[in-house]
């Protein structure tokens, strides 16, 4: 993007702290004098003592081009396009070759102490891949979107009333080539929109596309936080993949670290030989359990540097969402931290001020730039009122992972069903604060590795009996209230966790379950969009109602899901290999239930024992309610009953 000069006002608020697009002027961008292209390229290093601007184009002199310090701690620089650009070659083309090696630039800093250090570029808006990691001068505006009604439907969009279902995904691992390597950007939207489409999923979220150093971060260890993976291609062919998918009616949300950042020697730390982004004590700057750099919200340029970000990945890239991972890390002082590794804060406590206070502001800023975008926080704890407006003391969040909910359900369905009926409270439990937040209910990529097996060697007994469990588990949770989110390979019935260096097991649809598991979450999905009822109230009892809820002894539940005037759904699941020919289930009135959905049927790989025919509600109290009627609960299964209300007949005269 052309630079665009920060006045007065805008610098004061980039120190501050509320600047949202400090990425307009900081990092390197093009600009014109008279008829010539040059490049202006801005760093905030306050304490350093002397900054350069050196690369392939100075054969890495480091003091070859030094740059001029500003009266607030920025330092700037302006050189000549055809210093960076082979004969022939301009600024708008695509780099590779021995242009893209001309264009990589890195700051050479020298510390107070005097000691010199090579540094990428904070604001690096393209990078090398590992192991060089340095920053690249981007092409020069050249992308054409073709998302506007996207976007524009977007605006007005209310996702809490709308279904979101959201595939998780590694780009590298999803799928690779023969020869091992990745497809890049174009390649992987010419195999996965068709993919996402078939399956029925409304939204794709990547793991972080951000740059990163080492691959078995999974990107959670950033070092280009404005800079697309050149493991996959270019910033342009990025846009083209969410463009695409938006063009597609696909939703894109980004993984995205905003509490720590690695040790790495191009990175973040002791940037210009200080603590500029991490507090200088360890205390509250390191966390020793992840061998990183914690942010120092107090700092507003910090703020404004993360604050900024999200907006550009929203708005450059017209992301529909961030997914801000650990958020919990940055609440409290004390997480995963062990007893003098953490400084209280002023009254005593392990609550960050500076980082609620910037959460909230993040979320006020996000919401205000950029409308109809999701804010999704990974949230571990009880915190209250993740997604509480911030005019109401919340932070501003919109959606909240239900790690409570997925915690229980995984810790449930690993027992052997016969011991399942101790644990009733497991699927119970979590509609007592269901309301509490907007959530969304994931089974992650953390959930399916670090020997916590796949989601379907989760389920006990022989491999028939994975295989319906796992169905049922997805058949339950499609009906319980909450957003749905599923890391990729849970939908095919992996049968060993995720691999980081190596795509998933496809050729597992050559073989019987596999591909009938495919088809399984496929329907639900289908379903799960089509039925108002799964989707449109997932915030209030006005869209629940317990059917059956005390059957420990037989390990069954069963509830309606309702969304106004529409046909109500009722959603049974049975969680242990026992089939009941006849179960009764209470109804909150008259009515008829006609099966729609059931995980047990042969298309399924199941024992093929359904509801052949529509049910009719008899007028026998169950379970507090007035009406009840009795239904075929397979074994290990989920079914889906559309509920009829039955119409009062007018007296006889």
């Amino acid at each position: 993007m052309w630079y665009n000069p920060p006045d007065a006002q805008r610098r004061e608020n980039f120190h501050l702290g509320f600047s949202h697009d400090s990425y307009q002027y900081f990092g390197a961008h093009p600009v014109h004098e008279g008829k010539k292209l040059y490049w202006h390229f801005t760093v905030w290093a306050p304490n350093a003592k002397s900054v350069c601007l050196t690369g392939e184009f100075c054969a890495w002199n480091k003091e070859a081009w030094p740059m001029k310090k500003q009266f607030d701690g920025t330092w700037e620089l302006r050189l000549p396009d055809s210093f960076f650009t082979v004969a022939g070659n301009p600024a708008h083309l695509q780099y590779d070759g021995a242009e893209k090696k001309l264009r990589t630039y890195k700051y050479a800093i020298q510390g107070a102490d005097g000691q010199w250090h090579l540094r990428a570029d904070p604001y690096a808006f393209a990078s090398e891949k590992r192991p060089n990691n340095g920053s690249v001068l981007p092409a020069v505006d050249i992308y054409q979107w073709q998302d506007e009604k996207w976007l524009e439907k977007r605006k007005t969009w209310n996702a809490c009333r709308s279904p979101v279902n959201i595939y998780e995904m590694h780009l590298g691992t999803w799928r690779q080539k023969k020869d091992g390597s990745y497809y890049n950007y174009q390649e992987l939207a010419e195999l996965l929109i068709p993919y996402l489409k078939k399956m029925k999923y409304t939204h794709v979220e990547f793991l972080p596309v951000m740059e990163h150093p080492f691959d078995g971060s999974w990107g959670y260890q950033v070092t280009g936080y404005y800079s697309p993976t050149a493991r996959y291609g270019t910033p342009e062919m990025f846009k083209s993949l969410v463009d695409q998918l938006h063009q597609a009616g696909i939703g894109v949300i980004l993984d995205w670290v905003p509490a720590h950042f690695p040790r790495d020697e191009v990175g973040l730390r002791q940037f210009d030989g200080s603590p500029c982004y991490e507090h200088a004590d360890p205390r509250r700057g390191e966390m020793p359990q992840w061998g990183t750099m914690l942010f120092d919200y107090a700092r507003g340029e910090v703020c404004s540097f993360l604050i900024s970000n999200a907006v550009y990945w929203l708005k450059e890239f017209h992301a529909d969402g961030l997914r801000c991972d650990a958020v919990s890390c940055m609440l409290y002082h004390d997480f995963c931290k062990e007893n003098g590794q953490w400084l209280p804060n002023k009254d005593g406590g392990n609550l960050n001020y500076d980082a609620v206070a910037f959460i909230q502001r993040l979320n006020e800023t996000v919401y205000r730039e950029c409308p109809g975008v999701m804010m999704i926080a990974e949230e571990a704890t009880a915190y209250q009122g993740v997604t509480r407006p911030t005019s109401q003391g919340g932070l501003g969040f919109g959606f909240k992972w239900n790690m409570g909910w997925m915690n229980d359900m995984l810790a449930y369905i690993k027992l052997d069903p016969i011991y399942r009926k101790y644990h009733h409270d497991k699927l119970t439990f979590s509609l007592y604060y269901a309301f509490n937040e907007n959530f969304i209910l994931p089974f992650s990529h953390d959930e399916v590795v670090h020997g916590k097996h796949s989601m379907l060697d989760k389920q006990p007994g022989d491999i028939w009996q994975k295989f319906a469990g796992l169905r049922a588990l997805y058949g339950y949770t499609m009906a319980h209230p909450g957003k749905k989110l599923l890391f990729m390979g849970g939908e095919l019935g992996h049968f060993i966790e995720w691999k980081d260096d190596d795509q998933l097991d496809w050729f597992l649809l050559l073989y019987e379950k596999h591909p009938e598991m495919q088809k399984c979450v496929q329907r639900l999905n289908q379903l799960y969009r089509d039925l108002p009822a799964l989707h449109r109230i997932d915030d209030s009892w006005d869209g629940f109602q317990w059917l059956s809820v005390n059957d420990s002894d037989r390990s069954v539940v069963a509830f309606m899901r309702s969304a106004g005037r529409c046909d109500p759904v009722a959603a049974l699941t049975n969680f242990t290999s026992h089939p009941y020919g006849q179960y009764r289930i209470g109804l909150p009135y008259d009515c008829e239930l006609t099966e729609i959905f059931n995980s047990d049927r042969a298309e399924f790989a199941g024992s093929n024992q359904y509801n052949a025919f529509p049910i009719r509600a008899e007028k026998i109290p169950h379970e507090n309610l007035p009406y009840s009627c009795l239904v075929c609960a397979p074994p290990l299964a989920t079914v889906y009953f559309k509920v009829k209300k039955m119409k009062k007949m007018g007296k006889m005269m």
